[in-house]
Parts: structure tokens; sequence; C-alpha cells
């Protein structure tokens, strides 16, 4: 079935996940409402006083393509940022010619035969290294990480040599290994240079991800080297697998009976923020007396609990002992974040295991509804280890 595509649809949706990706507003729902506001309270200025030259949000430009540095010279409290991010006027930019409709949740099997291209075993090493920390690769299996790998092609690059032109259609996603690269946007036939890569980052995903042209020129001001990912690749495999995810932990996220509480609205800014991890049989996932940075739920697999109880003879001081395990569904590692306190007992994978993993800010924003549940469940803590130990000291005193 074919779906036309409202004209400027694809323009407005994009500008907003632009802002969103700048921003990371903790309510997506009420930054959504706030922004779309101020747009039509812009075009009702623009019809009112006659054109506009461009709409800034929040005072700040948007955003155009990732991973970039700041121009030298900015002023200081703008140092944060990765680089001041264009203006782009949104209601006279033009539309992809070649945009093709692309619904990840309707794609069929594969039908596209896999790209390779040969790599040698130096510049295989040198590639897993540049992408090691590309977000848009986090969440590929390894079977799917390899064949983006298979499908990235070298491209080296001079001096003075422009590797996308604003205005184009995206044909590449564009990871750097080497090099540095000013990043140019063009404003009623001016350039300026808003950014620069210095031999880390990637760009080129906006305009593979959203079907539309090109938001800036990136020209390599010394030689280097980049690896390029082609479209159909990075359609095919990225954004299916984003989409894919999205949906399962979606799915996961409504039957953790911690969660069961929250809002839809709520458990939709989980999802947004949530990671996953994978462990081997075995594996420490978190250690007895360190600082805790993150919140765990079981997606698949079981967990071992286990302490150093300071109440324990000297001689079984340095045992562990096994106080709980945790299953598909349960959780762990809240107890530190609640409390402000080192981990006091240490986790480890029971077979392969599959985590959701949440950082302790995205925790202390999004989980305050389902506090009561956890601070209740520290006085079950506290009689399981009374019942094993005689006290319950390893929990107010945690550590090694």
């Amino acid at each position: 079935m074919s779906i036309e595509i409202p004209p400027g649809l694809t323009e407005l949706l994009q500008g907003y996940t632009v802002e969103v990706l700048r921003h990371r507003p903790p309510d997506l729902l009420g930054f959504a409402a706030d922004y779309f506001t101020r747009l039509r309270d812009a075009r009702d200025q623009e019809a009112a006083a006659g054109p506009r030259k461009g709409v800034n949000f929040d005072g700040e430009p948007m955003q155009t393509e990732s991973n970039g540095e700041e121009e030298p010279g900015r002023d200081e409290e703008d140092s944060d940022s990765d680089f001041e991010p264009p203006v782009i006027n949104r209601f006279n930019r033009r539309v992809s010619v070649c945009a093709e409709a692309f619904n990840p949740d309707e794609e069929e099997e594969d039908t596209e035969p896999r790209v390779v291209h040969p790599k040698t075993d130096e510049q295989r090493c040198r590639l897993q290294e540049a992408c090691k920390d590309i977000l848009l690769f986090k969440n590929l299996d390894q079977e799917q990480l390899s064949q983006v790998l298979d499908a990235m092609f070298e491209r080296k690059v001079k001096p003075q040599e422009h590797v996308i032109d604003q205005g184009d259609d995206g044909d590449n996603f564009y990871v750097v290994e080497r090099g540095l690269y000013d990043i140019f946007v063009t404003r009623d036939s001016q350039a300026r240079c808003v950014g620069r890569y210095d031999n880390h980052g990637s760009f080129g995903e906006l305009a593979l991800m959203y079907n539309t042209p090109r938001a800036a020129t990136i020209v390599a001001t010394t030689e280097g080297a980049l690896w390029g990912l082609d479209r159909v690749t990075f359609r095919r495999i990225i954004l299916k697998n984003n989409a894919k995810k999205r949906k399962t932990f979606e799915l996961f996220i409504e039957s953790v009976p911690l969660l069961k509480s929250l809002e839809v609205s709520e458990r939709m800014k989980i999802v947004d923020v949530i990671g996953e991890k994978v462990y081997r049989d075995g594996e420490r996932i978190i250690s007895q007396g360190d600082k805790a940075d993150s919140f765990y739920i079981v997606e698949s697999g079981e967990v071992k609990i286990l302490i150093k109880s300071k109440t324990m003879s000297s001689k079984e001081a340095n045992q562990e002992v096994e106080i709980a395990r945790c299953h598909k569904g349960q959780y762990f590692g809240e107890l530190a974040l609640v409390t402000n306190k080192p981990r006091a007992a240490s986790a480890y994978a029971v077979g392969d295991v599959k985590c959701l993993v949440m950082d302790v800010q995205a925790f202390e924003r999004l989980l305050g509804p389902c506090m009561d549940i956890m601070k209740r469940n520290i006085t079950h803590y506290e009689e399981q280890l009374v019942a094993m130990f005689g006290s319950s000291m390893d929990l107010l005193d945690p550590g090694n």
C-alpha cells in the first residue's frame, strides 16, 4: 500500500527530532507542545510581518549533523556544546527528490544483496576502533554490527576536499577515523563555518534517516580518512534495528511489575533512555563497595546477588554468600541509588544474561513514582540479612 506523505511533514518532524536530540528534554510531550507552539507563533508572525530569515528555538539555532566541535572564539557560556548548530529555515527547505517512503515496521525480509567491501586485518582493526563509540551502532547485535562493518568502505580525503555538500541528497553515512573537517552552512548566499570534527565523530545520518537534503557542507582541512556506509545498508540495518529495539523495549517495560504504576507517557520516557547490555556466564555486573552509577532490569536470563558480610567470622569474611536471585522482569542495583551509599552486594550473570540499564541521572528523574515501592523492598532486604547473618549492618554500612 502506498501512502502519500503530506508536503512539509518530513521537514517538520526532522526539526522536532533534532531539537529533542540536542536538548534531551525529560518531558517529551511538554517539549513538543512548546516547540510546535513556537513554530506556529513564528509562522503567524511571518504571515503578518513578511518573510523571516529563520526560526530559532529557545534562542538557540537548530543542529544539523552530529558530533562536531565548536567554532573557536565562541562565548564561554557555550563552550560545553559540541559545536554551534546552524539556523535552518524550516519553511523554505526543498524536499529531497529521491526521498522514498520507509517504514521499518512494515519492511519484509531483506531482499537486497549484502554489500561487502573486502578489508585487510589492519583496515578492520582501524575501522573497529573508529566505530567503537558511535551511538547509532550501540544497539546492534554482533551479527548486525559485523554486516555494517563489512559494508563500510574507506575514503581517503585531501585538504579542501568536499565530503558532502549542503542541499545534496544523502548517499552515505560517515565515521571519522582521522583528520580535521570544517562544517559550513550557507544562508543568504553566505557560507559560515559553524564547527569542526577533530579526528573523531560521525556525520550524515540525518539526511538518510529523514529523507532530507544535506543540511551542511563538510570540508576536509587536512589529509584524513573516513569510513562510509551506503544509504541502503544504513536504512536496512540501523533504522530497522532501532525501530525493532524500541518496540521490544516498550513491550518489555509494560510487563515489569515495578513500572506498572507509571503512566504510559512515563514508561515511554524510560524507553527513550534505557540501554541494553549483555553479560556472559559468571561475569560480574556490579561489585560490592563500588559507587553506584546504574539501575538494572533483567531482560532475559538469571542474576545472582552475593554479599561479603561484615558480621561473618574472619575466616569467612572474604567468602561471598548468595542472598538472592533475579529473573526476567526483576530489578537490582536500586539500593545504592536510593540510599546514596556504595553497592551493598555484588551481582553475577548465571548463564547468558541481558539487562536493560538506566544511568543514575535518568533513574532519579524518571523513577520518582516508584520510589515508595523500592523503599519498602529495603525493609525486605534488611529482614533477609537479619535472618541470614543476625544483623542488617551490611545495608547500614555497605562496602567491601
